[in-house]
């Protein structure tokens, strides 16, 4: 019989099951093991010392990968109590024995007095090893008695220990600080073990940086779990924000520090996430801000800021510390070639012990900052040329390129903004390898402060961080002064891609939701007064991210980082107010992002949709982006290297539909422009036409049978189009038979968010159709698109799938979607549809009404709100009884959006028997 170890049982209850094949003997190891130790009696003579060493170190070092009792995916996705171990034989599984981790642990404490330090160490690590290999949650009740034991051990056992206990102290309160409260005053009481060993009379620096890890530890909570008590909050915070405002001690090293540094950091993020935690003090507010922006330029190259304690909200720059730049130094990075084209030495990184639990900690590998050869360019006076490896057109940022004349400045032609390169010959491997690391762990503390800042901006008001604006967003310099550091300075010179991307989604996090604090801007005249506006000073700000933001999309090389640049500047994008701007910021921006349409990353062309739909939407209509709908289709998309399907000629579209042909009826249609849109033809030929090109592995989740592009891209082109059908009604509608075809292909196919965005593109036709008719409309009589062209349209609509998505019960939010669209019919093309395809229209919107869903019921009796002062319906008695009926029912709906809607609709019925009886 071979005996077998497996897995304990699923959170469901069920129990795994059992491997086919026998594990070796071996893997009964751990078993034995616990058998053994519980075996035990507490025992001082120096055999039973012996034999209890012994036993703790197999335990420590069983490998609980395989053959231990614990499937591999347990160890690193589940969170369990006890493990059961089976053994099987021939017939099957034959015993049960059950092994409680938490009371081994205890057993393993029990057996050891506090006077034998170098037991109390070992049976320390064995705790924090298995407790954080095995992930184990501890009862409520042994917790109580390890807590006890590890903190008694920290009072009697000598300080050489320390730094094992503590390790196991922080395993036994991760996610357990509710659990605690017996013993917090202890902790964390003014003469608390935690903050007196992480206080900055501690000699020993790694003892400091265990009592830190712990509290940080301590701080954090799993959602739906109780958090820490108020005052034991302020309490870690205050501890975490002198950590951050002391300076480094001089028995401390560099290592040790960035680590200790990254526990306060996650210390206060854990404190602020959620919102458990306000900052409502100015003081207290500014000093995180403070200590914030020092560590996020922590190692960075080049740069050495000096803050001071506290921040305070102004609208003016402030506190830039750093060593002026000499001139002859600016002269001399001027003259030197844009690109480094060294060849780079990267180094990876090695693991250190100590703190081993931080690093597992953080997500994703941190790139230990090689410094050329990363496809980044070196930004200069003059012309910046994006490197040809981007894909993108070599576009020099002056005066005729997408950034403008002021696309780059002097500021960031100092040597001092270089990037430390190094090669095999400037030193040693192991001074090579050192140097990597440490580059490792300042962008470790870096990406540590940013990633505490998005945790602050989430936790206080908007209207409170706008105080804090020019101390992290990027103002214009003055003639001949350096700019201030600011978000855009991680952006565009920190050599981590990690780095970067925190920082951009730091800054996206800002400018989400700024839009009234941007409306104030405004540069539309020449400011020639003795001070500067507030709103000069906005609207700089604004022209400074714009110029930044694009000058690190053209030098960025990682296709993550390079998403989030273009996020950012969709925020940027949907809060800036270009009406009160100076011209060519948007001409600019759309010049730039439309090669990155056709990148080779999914991610990089979905968000480029997302920004071209934030320009299109943007205070529509804009004369500039409407000039800028009418380029040419060919202007900046000539890249061979396509990922997106090619733009079709006009004439694909033209099938053998029923009725007068596509050529007869769109030599009828109006055009707003001469040239077609090519950002419409675009959109459609992502969402209709096969991809020619293969696609980077990324693409996962395309459409069915892998024939389209991927779902987010399609989605973001129907978004896309229904914005500029909102807003640019007069270009889109010389497109609206194609339109219509695209909308009954998508309302067919299986997807329910691609039918659901095509009924909104639906809707949006519709609503833009009936703005254009209205009697107070500023289109000229022959811009309006013929009615004729409208009946053929909804004709097509009504033939096609429509019908089916509105009686579809699976999908209540597109049957919601698809009764907004037929509401937005326009009277005069409903009166001309054929008969039946009104009787259609009434009878689906008479029997959604009795509908359970409140959605669909709420947008049926708005519709029938608006069909009952068609004129057509207006002298059908039998409908406007039926209606009348319907309307009446939803008045006594639970839902007040249901009886609200009911009620306006009440109130168009009312209009109609009203003009009924002045006609008779």
């Amino acid at each position: 019989m071979a005996a077998v170890q497996v897995a304990s049982l699923f959170p469901s209850g069920q129990q795994r099951e059992a491997p086919r094949e026998a594990i070796p003997e071996r893997g009964s190891g751990f078993r034995r093991l616990s058998a053994r130790l519980c075996a035990l009696r507490p025992d001082d003579s120096s055999s039973a010392r012996t034999e209890i060493h012994l036993l703790f170190d197999q335990l420590i070092s069983e490998n609980y990968s395989q053959g231990s009792g614990v499937a591999p995916q347990f160890l690193s996705s589940w969170r369990f109590r006890n493990m059961f171990v089976f053994t099987f034989g021939a017939q099957g599984p034959r015993t049960l024995w059950h092994i409680d981790v938490s009371a081994l642990l205890v057993q393993a404490c029990r057996l050891v007095p506090l006077n034998q330090n170098h037991l109390v160490s070992k049976v320390s690590q064995l705790n924090h090893h298995l407790l954080n290999r095995l992930q184990v949650i501890v009862d409520e009740q042994h917790l109580d008695f390890l807590l006890a034991y590890t903190i008694s051990a920290i009072h009697q056992c000598s300080s050489w220990t320390h730094m094992e206990i503590l390790q196991a102290l922080a395993a036994l309160v991760y996610c357990n600080g509710s659990k605690c409260q017996k013993y917090l005053p202890e902790l964390l009481g003014k003469t608390g073990l935690l903050m007196k060993l992480s206080d900055l009379a501690q000699s020993d620096p790694e003892v400091r940086r265990a009592a830190v890890y712990c509290m940080a530890k301590l701080c954090l909570s799993m959602p739906g779990q109780p958090y820490l008590e108020e005052p034991c909050q302020n309490v870690c915070f205050q501890a975490f924000l002198t950590i951050l405002q002391s300076p480094k001690s001089s028995d401390m090293d560099d290592v040790t520090f960035c680590m200790l540094l990254q526990n306060a950091l996650k210390g206060i993020q854990s404190l602020l996430n959620g919102g458990r935690m306000k900052l409502t003090q100015t003081d207290e507010l500014g000093a995180l801000l403070a200590v914030l922006k020092k560590f996020m330029f922590h190692g960075l190259p080049g740069l050495n800021i000096e803050m001071p304690t506290v921040l305070y909200p102004t609208p003016l720059p402030q506190y830039d510390g750093r060593t002026p730049i000499k001139p002859q130094q600016s002269e001399s990075s001027a003259s030197r070639p844009t690109l480094n084209k060294k060849k780079k030495s990267r180094v990876k990184p090695k693991k250190i012990q100590q703190g081993e639990e931080e690093e597992k900690e953080s997500s994703g590998e941190i790139e230990a900052a090689p410094v050329t050869g990363t496809g980044r360019v070196n930004l200069h006076e003059g012309n910046t040329w994006c490197p040809s490896s981007l894909g993108v057109q070599s576009l020099p940022l002056d005066g005729s390129g997408a950034a403008g004349k002021d696309g780059v400045s002097s500021p960031f032609s100092s040597s001092s903004w270089k990037r430390v390169s190094s090669s095999e010959s400037d030193y040693s491997d192991a001074e090579g390898g050192m140097q990597s690391k440490m580059r490792s762990y300042q962008a470790k503390v870096r990406q540590g402060a940013l990633v505490c800042f998005l945790s602050t901006i989430k936790s206080i008001e908007k209207k409170v961080l706008y105080g804090y604006w020019s101390a992290f967003i990027p103002d214009t310099p003055e003639l001949g002064s350096p700019q201030s550091v600011s978000l855009m300075t991680l952006t565009l010179k920190d050599p981590s891609p990690k780095t970067r991307a925190c920082a951009l989604q730091v800054l996206s996090a800002i400018l989400e939701g700024s839009k009234q604090f941007l409306s104030v801007a405004e540069d539309t005249s020449d400011h020639r007064r003795a001070f500067t506006p507030f709103s000069v000073m906005i609207a700089s700000s604004i022209r400074e991210l714009h110029r930044c933001l694009l000058l690190a999309l053209v030098a960025e090389s990682s296709s993550q980082t390079l998403t989030q640049i273009i996020k950012c500047l969709a925020n940027l994008v949907s809060n800036a107010p270009y009406n009160r701007l100076k011209l060519s910021l948007l001409t600019k921006v759309w010049n730039q992002i439309k090669p990155y349409i056709r990148h080779k990353d999914v991610n990089v062309r979905v968000s480029s949709l997302t920004l071209l739909g934030a320009i299109v939407s943007t205070h529509a209509p804009l004369p500039e982006v409407q000039l800028l709908l009418q380029q040419p289709c060919s202007s900046g998309l000539s890249n061979s290297n396509s990922a997106t399907p090619h733009l079709s000629p006009p004439d694909w579209w033209k099938k053998a539909p029923t009725g007068p042909s596509l050529e007869e009826t769109s030599v009828s249609s109006p055009r707003g422009s001469s040239e077609p849109c090519w950002l419409i033809r675009l959109c459609i030929s992502i969402v209709v036409l096969p991809k020619e090109d293969s696609c980077s592995g990324s693409d996962a989740g395309s459409a069915a049978g892998g024939n389209y592009e991927p779902s987010p891209m399609r989605l973001e082109a129907l978004q896309v189009l229904s914005l500029l059908a909102r807003g640019y009604f007069s270009m889109t509608q010389a497109y609206l038979m194609e339109l219509g075809e695209v909308i009954c292909k998508c309302v067919g196919e299986a997807d329910p968010s691609i039918q659901l965005h095509g009924a909104k593109l639906l809707e949006e036709l519709g609503t833009g159709l009936i703005q254009q008719h209205k009697p107070d409309s500023t289109a000229a009589p022959d811009q309006r698109v013929p009615v004729l062209l409208m009946v053929m349209f909804w004709t097509m609509m009504l033939n096609g799938p429509l019908p089916r998505a509105l009686q579809n019960s699976e999908h209540p939010t597109l049957q919601t979607s698809a009764c907004d669209a037929l509401s937005s019919i326009l009277p005069e093309a409903f009166s001309n549809l054929p008969n039946d395809r009104q009787i259609l229209c009434i009878t689906v919107l008479l029997g959604l009404n009795d509908s359970k869903n409140r959605l669909v019921k709420a947008a049926t009796s708005w519709a029938l709100g608006v069909y009952v002062l068609f004129p057509c319906l207006r002298q059908d008695v039998i409908f406007v009884a039926d209606a009348a009926n319907a309307m009446l029912m939803s008045l006594e709906d639970k839902s007040l959006n249901v009886r609200a809607k009911a009620a306006w609709s009440l109130g168009n019925l009312t209009d109609t028997v009203i003009i009924n009886i002045q006609k008779h």
